[in-house]
């Protein structure tokens, strides 16, 4: 059992995927990011129509203020006049509304019309329609990357890992937002859409007619190593990771792991609940993550119970894109002790975002906190240093189809040493209690 507040839907992740399956390898554009893609999402909660924002008044007053009603009403007064096409107002209001959020300079607190603000929810399910691509945007470019090709209709058309995307159905979207982006390539199930991409690779342009498709896929993928090291690839923490992870974890352990690898590459973040019962089932009885407003008061506070099931030897692999909630995974297990970091710093996402709908269906997502790890430390624009620090090769990688993965092959040198199979000795303490918090 976690021990939690329930208010609201609270986001978390850095990264946006249209499809949530599988382990994220090259780079996920970025840690932007984090605008990376989120893939951008979250911790579940419910706020009643009661406690919804009403965007027009505030305490009986326009929240734009009484100069910028009356701006508006001559821009309107001279739209009517003298606008030559026929004006959409739905769209018009939107765009004020989201305008009105970009005015917090916060890449992360953002507007959502009600049909995305329905999308985003399909992103925490496992299931939607699209193409089967995990993509991300950095935010200093606008550049998006496909961070991870899943098997589905990208794959079989041809787009590849690391692809930037330049034109979605004949549109440029260097200057769009990653949620414009996504709405775009999403669509109804059987249509068509075609993706322009630049391949870094060899330098040409490609473009693809993909057709769209129901995806419902996993995020957790597993396999035995040699040596009976279990390896298991987590790309988001949505509603279904938590018991496939479990799921997973065990079958390996029918199969007789000795010990595990945890890969969180690439994994921009999820689902606060679902990465803190992860933790419940990996951890002893203590504090997890807690998170303070912006006056140092704590908000809430994550626990785990005294059930820890995992004590076997453990290895988590971390990158720069590795964000939100995968530096929650990450900075607990790291400030227990219980396993060892191998690989690159982590993005260094530490703040919450919490989703409030509104009642029109639509809803903002706005930024309500900072998270700090089990002793207290603040991640934000900082990142997780790893223990091992190893850079990917991403050139031998591509060079050979994804069979040489030299990070990975660091983290198995160090079960290797925990396992007492080669020289070394093990930095994991299955006994370990709960930090204390460093001053």
């Amino acid at each position: 059992m976690i021990s939690t507040k329930r208010l609201a839907i609270m986001t978390i992740a850095a990264v946006m995927p249209l499809t949530l399956f599988g382990c994220g390898r090259l780079s996920l554009t970025q840690p932007d990011d984090e605008k990376v893609t989120t893939q951008q999402a979250t911790e579940e909660k419910t706020t009643t129509e009661a406690e919804s924002a009403d965007i027009k008044t505030l305490n009986g007053s326009s929240v734009v203020g009484v100069d910028t009603n009356y701006k508006l009403e001559q821009i309107q007064d001279i739209l009517g006049k003298n606008f030559y096409f026929e004006e959409d107002e739905q769209k018009k209001q939107d765009g004020l509304i989201k305008g009105y959020m970009e005015g917090l300079d916060d890449p992360y607190s953002e507007y959502y019309t009600a049909e995305e603000y329905a999308k985003f929810m399909e992103n925490t399910e496992g299931e939607y329609v699209g193409v089967g691509v995990q993509v991300s945007q950095a935010v200093d470019t606008n550049v998006v990357t496909v961070v991870k090709v899943f098997d589905g209709p990208a794959k079989e058309a041809g787009i590849e890992d690391g692809d930037i995307i330049t034109e979605v159905a004949g549109t440029d979207v260097g200057e769009m937002d990653l949620d414009s982006i996504v709405n775009m390539i999403r669509g109804t199930e059987g249509t068509d859409v075609v993706i322009k991409v630049y391949r870094k690779l060899d330098g040409k342009y490609y473009e693809y007619t993909v057709k769209r498709r129901k995806v419902e896929n996993p995020t957790v993928e597993y396999k035995m190593l040699d040596n009976n090291i279990g390896y298991v690839s987590i790309s988001s923490f949505y509603e279904v990771t938590a018991n496939q992870f479990i799921d997973a974890v065990g079958e390996l352990n029918v199969q007789g792991m000795e010990g595990l690898i945890i890969d969180l590459r690439d994994n921009g973040g999820g689902l606060l609940d679902i990465a803190t019962q992860m933790l419940d089932f990996m951890l002893p009885e203590g504090k997890l993550v807690y998170t303070a407003d912006k006056d140092g008061n704590i908000t809430d506070e994550y626990t785990s119970t005294d059930e820890q099931q995992f004590t076997k030897p453990l290895v988590l692999l971390v990158n720069g894109y590795s964000a939100s909630a995968s530096e929650i995974f990450a900075g607990a297990i790291k400030d227990y002790g219980t396993g060892t970091l191998v690989g690159t710093k982590t993005y260094g996402k530490g703040i919450v975002q919490r989703m409030f709908p509104l009642t029109d269906g639509s809803a903002v997502k706005i930024t309500i906190a900072k998270y700090f790890t089990p002793k207290g430390n603040d991640i934000h624009k900082v990142g997780i240093e790893p223990d091992v620090k190893v850079e990917f090769d991403a050139q031998a990688y591509r060079d050979s189809d994804g069979e040489k993965d030299n990070q990975l092959d660091a983290a198995v040198e160090e079960m290797m040493k925990k396992l007492g199979k080669s020289t070394g000795s093990s930095n994991t303490d299955t006994n370990a209690k709960e930090p204390e918090k460093d001053e």
